[in-house]
């Protein structure tokens, strides 16, 4: 790589510019580079799973650590030819029958297609020490982190409906599980006997800290009465939030979500944007999407844009035919009869 230009040697463009390298954007590639296109994976290195200690629910490779799988990923990537390098995208436009991805140093990559797999940002609840413990023994996910929490004390943090049916997952895992009617998401009649039926304490009471023990484990929610609650882990449900703003140039923009917990890029089925030449997988198009449904977006995403690269070299190739066809046809310069 020389001045932060992303070319290939023979300065033609990328069959594909993948535009994250998360397992989404690695799957992908990885699709991609075995049949043969040219691809180029640009990463900040900032995946959204990366403070938890474990990824789970992926078939053969249950609790192996995100930067572990990613490092993997890459290597997979760049065995079959792909190339991944650093950088944060900062734009996307169209110049001519080109797109140009540009990144914050000057990094400028021209691609025949694009695909968007830069995940999401998780906005949490402003409460002190939260932020500092999310993926450790501050979760959302039972799914994810059910398992690592199971039997002991568990608090969920109500900042909107959502709490009720997090409640009711994490008490399948545990038979001690508080909500705390942080702020919205009152129960209704019906779901408050539900939360009785079930053992569930709810704490009504905003939430002023979290309490941390010596060993540097979660200990206890801390209201802002004074009261303290004993807890070994906390579920919130944060604002998921696509990381999309560099595509403004591009006319995408986030839309809000059907339910109300953040904001994607939506696509049609196969990951296609609307926008010519570009394509969306994994959270940045699906906020709830965990890790194995991440990857197989990026698959599918992949194939999708194959297909229409193969529709696009099957054309051109009928053109360049005719048009050898035609000078085939003409007569030499100066062959015609001379009288």
């Amino acid at each position: 790589m020389s001045e932060n230009t992303w070319v290939q040697a023979s300065d033609e463009v990328w069959d594909v510019v993948v535009v994250g390298g998360g397992v989404a954007g690695l799957s992908a590639a990885l699709t991609l580079a075995r049949v043969r296109r040219s691809v180029l994976v640009i990463d900040a290195g900032e995946p959204r799973n990366a403070p938890a200690a474990a990824t789970h629910n992926l078939l053969s490779r249950d609790g192996i650590a995100p930067l572990e799988l990613l490092r993997l990923g890459r290597e997979e990537v760049l065995s079959y030819g792909g190339r991944v390098e650093s950088g944060r995208v900062s734009g996307l436009r169209r110049e001519g029958a080109e797109l140009v991805v540009t990144t914050e140093d000057g990094g400028r990559a021209p691609a025949r297609r694009v695909l968007v797999t830069t995940g999401l940002v998780d906005e949490l609840p402003a409460i002190p020490g939260l932020a500092e413990r999310w993926g450790r023994d501050v979760l959302h996910c039972p799914y994810c982190h059910g398992w690592e929490v199971r039997d002991g004390a568990v608090g969920v943090l109500a900042t909107g409906p959502a709490a009720f049916h997090q409640a009711l997952m994490f008490r399948q895992l545990s038979p001690e599980v508080t909500l705390f009617l942080h702020s919205g998401g009152d129960p209704t009649e019906e779901q408050w006997e539900q939360l009785a039926a079930l053992g569930i304490d709810v704490v009504d009471g905003t939430v002023g800290a979290l309490e941390v023990d010596d060993r540097d484990r979660l200990a206890g929610v801390r209201l802002a009465s004074g009261r303290s609650v004993a807890v070994d882990a906390l579920v919130v449900a944060p604002r998921f939030v696509a990381r999309a703003g560099f595509l403004a140039d591009a006319g995408l923009a986030v839309t809000e979500h059907p339910m109300g917990i953040g904001g994607q890029l939506v696509t049609e089925p196969g990951g296609f944007t609307g926008v010519d030449g570009v394509w969306a997988a994994g959270n940045v198009t699906d906020l709830m999407a965990p890790v194995p449904a991440a990857a197989a977006s990026g698959v599918q995403a992949a194939a999708a844009i194959n297909i229409d690269l193969i529709g696009a070299d099957a054309r051109a190739a009928v053109v360049a035919r005719a048009g050898r066809a035609s000078d085939a046809s003409r007569p030499e310069p100066g062959s015609g009869d001379r009288r």
